[in-house]
């Protein structure tokens, strides 16, 4: 038995090519591209501008490996998790976050994850396998549905900090934005997405090459070398002093600001000296920095820092004219908080 392809791997050219080998016109290749991207249709039967013959010859000779959004959890504040069942049967979750101006899709990149930071639950997950960029997609697709029917407008935004580490699945991810952002996809613009990282210096310094246009968040969480192995032990592989000049690189290349991530906690960086070494890493490139509320994961080694402690930083940072936010955490109830993406659903 002949193992059929999925069709969504194959690009516009080799559509075109696949109908002109098979006696039929070049263009039913733009018909069928504009059906599975521009219309995220996941099945054959409903494409209604090709004959039936035609839709039985794509049936007979490809499949389209589309998610399957198993369960859905609705926050008391409004955020939504999703429970999205590839077509393997592996689960990853997105969420859609809402705001009084807009609604943001946070998107998974891998089934579970490459990376082992301590205080994150996805990380506690083995590393299954990447996603293809059209599971990415669909996830997107899935989100704006949602964005639409509840809160009556597209999706204005998409952050990759969902389940997995995206530099490391860095040419599916690539390929989901530009189908994301083509006209004849979704058509989103790239500045309203964004890329969030650990730190994987060579892929930053190849994003830079690449010329990618849209935003990049990194995972800071300390700018002390020995504070940030121990929380992020990956870090002793890729040192800040690596990551320090693959951002240097992105800016000279890209001339757009880097936003940092960071959770303070108790016992662990929030002493001076953690904010001194942030205000000096905040030096080398034009950055802004988001204090994240740590949301735990019931083991009790990592705790939220006391008030004073992040005042501390917001107010030192605001000193040396560093922008800071604080970003207080959304859909905790439902574990769908930054952090607690462990497919608890």
């Amino acid at each position: 038995m002949i193992k059929k392809k999925d069709i969504r791997a194959l690009s516009k050219e080799q559509l075109r090519d696949f109908f002109v080998d098979n006696g039929e016109k070049a263009f039913r290749g733009n018909q069928v591209y504009e059906w599975l991207w521009g219309k995220a249709l996941h099945t054959f039967e409903d494409m209604t501008n090709l004959s039936k013959e035609t839709r039985a010859m794509l049936e007979a000779n490809f499949v389209i490996n589309h998610i399957q959004v198993d369960n859905i959890q609705r926050s008391k504040d409004g955020t939504v998790k999703n429970a999205v069942r590839l077509h393997d049967g592996l689960v990853v979750e997105s969420v859609l976050i809402p705001t009084e101006t807009r609604t943001t899709a946070c998107v998974s990149s891998q089934v579970g994850c490459s990376l082992d930071c301590r205080f994150c639950a996805t990380s506690r997950l083995k590393r299954m396998r990447n996603l293809n960029a059209d599971e990415i997609y669909d996830q997107v697709v899935a989100i704006n549905k949602e964005s639409l029917l509840y809160h009556n407008h597209k999706l204005s935004n998409i952050v990759f900090m969902g389940m997995g580490e995206p530099l490391m699945n860095y040419n599916n991810v690539i390929k989901s934005i530009e189908k994301i952002t083509s006209p004849e996809g979704l058509g989103m613009s790239p500045k309203r997405i964004t890329v969030s990282t650990s730190g994987v210096p060579k892929i930053i310094k190849k994003m830079a090459d690449d010329e990618v246009k849209f935003n990049l968040a990194v995972s800071l969480h300390s700018a002390i070398d020995e504070v940030r192995t121990s929380i992020m032990p990956f870090n002793a592989t890729f040192p800040l002093k690596d990551l320090k000049e693959s951002l240097e690189y992105w800016y000279e290349k890209t001339q757009r600001t880097i936003t940092y991530e960071y959770v303070v906690w108790g016992g662990i960086n929030d002493r001076k000296e953690d904010i001194d070494a942030l205000i000096k890493f905040c030096s080398y490139v034009p950055c802004k920095v988001n204090l994240i509320e740590y949301n735990p994961i019931d083991d009790g080694e990592f705790q939220q820092a006391s008030p004073q402690a992040i005042n501390n930083y917001i107010s030192n940072l605001e000193m040396h004219d560093i922008v800071v936010n604080v970003r207080r955490s959304r859909g905790k109830d439902i574990d769908a908080a930054c952090g607690q993406l462990a497919n608890k659903s």
